[in-house]
């Protein structure tokens, strides 16, 4: 196993079909019952866990967080959804984690949802927004918001230490002891019961006795209690404590910034039963999102980084965010049909051929450019931001008020916004998603972030350009038309802040397309290409390239701890796109005690405190 976690390439499952019943190679183990798999798994895991008259008493709000040892088929949550949906209130939220070493490939998942007529509707949905098999955590959303499905694509040793939740229903599952000792070890059982609720239940299908002492052994009150069929005996329990349901906190939530940053955070906060008001004195994406056309794309790296493992985490659930929305709508919102990436240089060519042979890219993700040296990012594509932000703002929880917030100070345990017009406002929780501007509300003067101002040149379309369908990154990046215009850009400068167009940049611009594609800069028109607009923005970055996004720390207490209640998703670069949404699932989980959608390095690493934390670190002494 790797040191880092996470990065270990994930190796589908082999299956064998044994009259239609998928039989694991690796374990020589069948998926599910050959007699009935589905009402196996009613009584052990739905029934073992008492899930119906839990999810009957559920009080209004509630979230109900399930755990599970191997996904396979997803049998287990398909179960588990049905008897939710019938038994819940429908205001209630069920969060369902598990953690799969070798998934199914898409084709076979479909082929066994078929033995479940019962199921079709759910077994649809779920296929349709099924994770590529790339390593980590991959959130995802089912049954119109009411089910959250984590898969963690790793072997469940390595997961679950990096996991953060409050289960309250744990499926043991994974293939008999007997034929997959790896997973049923005491590590095992200890990581259960750290994640575990006050009086969590679990339920089992095995009665063997070293998964009985193990359990036990790491705090759980343990029972036999009849298996299924022919199993004798199967084992549930409970750890200590009484157990009761989590109801997710509601009230007024104040967002700063109506970009990227701050539409996706309203959006997920709205979705969870907030009443959010985004506050922005020049409206809707008119910042450094509010260029005519942005990729929707990633950089891949053989490397699992962090910061690159958080590049592939978010561009992929960037994607789902855009399907699950139903972004873009039309032609003139965009279109995700593919980008291509050219590398510029050697390096970069280099760094792109690793990533496709690193095997942490799938290759319905990633793949060899067919007509040059590059990759295209098949689900990748361009949008219009300013749409997909307006897109994101219109619920019925949202509302925008287009004035300045000058300060931002706590009060009564709540926070008070300071406005540049009118009398103040106060808000529950505020999240802080106005870029740079950051800076200037509640002492944050420690935030480590540049300014890189960007100017994209606006190119008329031609006969040849028109209908060019995939964006093309470079250097620079290339985007199909949008009312008749290709974005071509952009350009990167640290030492100048202001916002006035230059002739001189929409060169530069011009100069590199025609020299890093100069096929489609003859298609434009060569030196005639008729430029008719541009726009400057400042792009917004940390030190170390990674969002801030989660808690912000109050920078003058010692130990560190957060400022309750304030929040921030800031330092987006150019990568904003892709970025926010995992960052404002993040960010409304935390809001809500919800289970977390990355881990915790990727918690650690998109936390605003690092930089206070890494600071300290050269200063052993600290003068308030």
């Amino acid at each position: 196993m790797t040191s880092a976690p996470f990065a270990t390439p994930v190796t589908a499952a082999e299956l064998d079909w044994q009259a239609d019943t998928p039989v694991a190679l690796a374990y020589d183990d069948p998926y599910f019952s050959r007699d009935d798999g589905t009402a196996e798994s009613r009584h052990v895991f739905v029934d073992g866990n008492a899930l119906g008259r839990r999810f009957a008493a559920l009080p209004a709000g509630a979230t109900f967080v399930i755990a599970e040892t191997g996904f396979g088929t997803g049998l287990n949550l398909l179960c588990a959804m049905a008897c939710f949906l019938a038994e819940a209130p429908a205001d209630s939220t069920l969060h369902f984690i598990s953690v799969e070493k070798h998934p199914l490939r898409p084709v076979d998942l479909r082929r066994a949802h078929s033995h479940w007529p019962q199921f079709a509707a759910l077994a649809e949905e779920l296929a349709q927004v099924y994770p590529p098999l790339a390593p980590g955590l991959h959130r995802r959303w089912l049954c119109q918001g009411r089910v959250a499905l984590t898969l963690v694509f790793a072997d469940v040793q390595e997961a679950l230490p990096h996991l953060h939740a409050r289960v309250d229903a744990w499926f043991l599952d994974g293939f008999a002891p007997a034929r997959n000792p790896d997973m049923w070890q005491p590590d095992l059982f200890g990581a259960m019961a750290r994640l575990s609720a006050p009086g969590a239940s679990f339920a089992t299908f095995t009665a063997a006795g070293f998964v009985r002492r193990g359990l036990t052994a790491a705090g759980f009150q343990v029972d036999r209690v009849p298996g299924f069929g022919r199993k004798r005996e199967m084992l549930v329990g409970r750890t200590a404590g009484n157990w009761q349901a989590t109801v997710r906190p509601t009230g007024q939530a104040a967002v700063l910034g109506a970009g990227l940053a701050g539409a996706t955070c309203a959006r997920a906060l709205a979705e969870r039963g907030w009443q959010v008001t985004v506050f922005d004195p020049q409206g809707i994406a008119q910042g450094a999102s509010g260029n005519l056309a942005g990729v929707v794309y990633t950089t891949p790296s053989p490397h699992a980084t962090a910061q690159n493992r958080f590049y592939q985490s978010s561009y992929l659930n960037a994607l789902h965010w855009l399907q699950r929305h139903g972004f873009p709508a039309c032609r003139d919102d965009g279109a995700l049909s593919g980008v291509r990436q050219y590398p510029p240089d050697p390096r970069q060519q280099a760094r792109q051929h690793g990533a496709l042979d690193s095997g942490l890219w799938p290759e319905d993700q990633l793949q060899p450019c067919t007509d040059h040296d590059g990759l295209l990012l098949p689900g990748g594509g361009y949008i219009r931001p300013p749409r997909w932000c307006a897109h994101l703002l219109d619920h019925p929880g949202i509302r925008l008020v287009q004035q300045h917030v000058t300060h931002l100070a706590p009060r009564d345990e709540r926070w008070q916004l300071t406005l540049d017009e009118g009398p103040a406002q106060a808000a529950d929780i505020a999240v802080i998603a106005n870029a740079a501007a950051a800076r200037e509300l509640c002492q944050l003067d420690w935030l480590p972030l540049k300014l890189i101002r960007g100017q994209v040149t606006y190119c008329r379309a031609t006969d040849a350009s028109h209908d060019w369908s995939q964006a093309i990154c470079h250097s620079g990046y290339l985007t199909p038309a949008l009312e008749g215009l290709h974005c071509v850009g952009a350009t990167f400068d640290l030492r100048r802040h202001d916002l006035q167009p230059e002739a001189s940049d929409n060169d530069r611009n011009l100069a590199e397309l025609a020299a890093q594609l100069p096929e489609q800069w003859a298609q434009l028109g060569g030196p005639d290409i008729e430029v008719v607009g541009e726009r400057v923005g400042l792009r917004c970055q940390s030190i170390d390239f990674l969002p801030l996004a989660g808690e912000v720390p109050d920078a003058r207490a010692l130990p560190h701890r957060p400022l309750p209640g304030l929040y921030m998703s800031i330092a987006h670069g150019s990568r904003g796109i892709t970025g926010t949404p995992l960052c404002a699932e993040l960010i409304a989980a935390l809001v809500n005690d919800e289970p977390l959608p990355v881990d915790t390095e990727l918690l650690g690493a998109l936390a605003p405190a690092r930089f206070i934390l890494r600071q300290r670190k050269k200063q052993p002494e600290w003068t308030p």
